[in-house]
């Protein structure tokens, strides 16, 4: 049975000739392990550069701004394809066998929805070929075909996600996702300089920090992550740390997991350019409560930090999207109050469940600094809470402090 890595190269590492250097060196190193590798690449650089996604989207709507979907994902497409053939020709010259696939090459059926298709098969018989045959495929992520030929687009993370199943489908040891920070913070590095790389964290845990405004992986490549039990690794290209490894609850070192030896809390996360509307009824109002909240879904605005009494209800949306609920609610003679510049940060920790007085060390560390909190809300692994976007750099490093996440991890 063949011994197989799946890696993930994001748009940064094969912006230029040195960093394609560092990539193949990676790739090397692998196959002197014994791994048969795949290899996934985003589209080159970031926006503004010649061939990142959003510079080929720009291009297309330059000339004329109600671009078709369709036509937007055959340009955005363009972009991976470019870098896997780039790839696919470095590591040809460095003496590696490879070659270059399409994500409908590699085998990826997706459901028909442009801009944000999610992929519904996995044919990688091609890949399985290529791989007895010792060839490296590098496959361009963030697309696939449905099931009549079109073209669809992944959406954000697309390259991720098409790594993590392409790993499930073939049944690899592990999934290696290559970025410019050296793994998983324990806090977002340019708010905190002591946040620290986590060795091991689950899917769960990093689902939350990433839905809670944490940015190294997508949500979506670890929730499939999840389904298929495929061991994720981040690292950085250009250092030679272990990064993190995204696994399992059960598959966590042996220890790590015990209710005495666990943290509470593994990871903070933070969301800035909030607004916490609060909506003030004289009776209670069923009817007229639901009307506002199906305006504001008509109206695609997603509410976060629901608060809910039977005269007061509160909630959160983004500054950008403030001004229309605004008017939402004046059109419905709504009574409100507002409270912008707000941040909300977000503790998250699968110990947190088996370990009492969480919550209390968190109000009592944001009190003695003199930090407000505005607004709360828990899941079974999060406690969530609303701030003043001032506070942000203080209340993160109190809580870093407080749950000791500077220490070995």
């Amino acid at each position: 049975m063949l011994k197989i890595m799946v890696q993930k190269y994001g748009g940064t590492s094969v912006s230029t000739a040195d960093k394609r250097v560092l990539v193949v060196q990676r790739i090397s190193a692998a196959l002197q392990e014994g791994y048969r590798v795949v290899v996934v690449v985003s589209a080159m650089g970031r926006d503004g550069d010649s061939y990142a996604t959003d510079t080929l989207k720009s291009l297309a709507l330059q000339e004329y701004s109600d671009v078709a979907r369709r036509e937007l994902d055959l340009i955005m497409s363009c972009g991976e394809i470019i870098s896997a053939v780039v790839m696919s020709a470095t590591l040809s010259r460095e003496g590696i066998t490879a070659c270059a696939l399409s994500g409908a090459q590699a085998g990826l059926v997706t459901d028909g929805c442009y801009g944000g298709a999610e992929v519904v098969d996995c044919r990688p018989e091609k890949l399985k070929e290529m791989l007895e045959q010792t060839i490296v495929p590098v496959v361009a992520g963030f697309q696939g075909v449905d099931a009549v030929g079109e073209l669809n687009t992944m959406g954000r993370g697309g390259s991720d996600t098409t790594a993590v199943i392409l790993g499930a489908a073939l049944h690899a040891e592990k999934v290696e996702i290559y970025t410019d920070v050296p793994g998983i913070m324990t806090a977002d590095p340019r708010v905190l300089k002591e946040a620290r790389v986590i060795e091991q964290i689950t899917y769960g845990e990093v689902c939350q920090l990433a839905y809670e405004g944490a940015r190294v992986i997508h949500p979506r490549a670890v929730e499939v992550a999840m389904r298929n039990n495929v061991n994720v690794v981040v690292r950085n290209l250009e250092e030679e740390g272990p990064g993190t490894l995204i696994t399992g609850e059960h598959l966590m070192q042996e220890g790590s997991f015990s209710t005495r030896g666990r943290r509470a809390v593994s990871g903070i996360a933070h969301t800035t350019d909030l607004v916490q509307f609060f909506i003030q009824f004289t009776e209670p109002n069923p009817m007229g409560e639901l009307e506002i909240f199906q305006r504001i879904a008509e109206a695609e605005i997603n509410i976060d930090l629901i608060s809910v009494f039977p005269l007061v209800k509160a909630f959160t949306v983004k500054d950008e999207h403030s001004l229309k609920v605004e008017q939402i609610l004046k059109g419905l003679d709504a009574q409100y109050l507002i409270d912008p510049d707000c941040a909300k940060i977000s503790i998250v920790g699968v110990g947190m469940h088996a370990i009492p007085g969480v919550m209390a060390r968190v109000v009592e560390s944001l009190h003695a600094q003199g930090i407000k909190i505005k607004q709360t809300g828990d899941s079974n692994i999060t406690i969530s809470l609303l701030i003043g976007k001032q506070d942000l750099p203080k209340a993160v490093k109190t809580l870093h402090d407080s749950f000791q996440l500077n220490g070995s991890h």
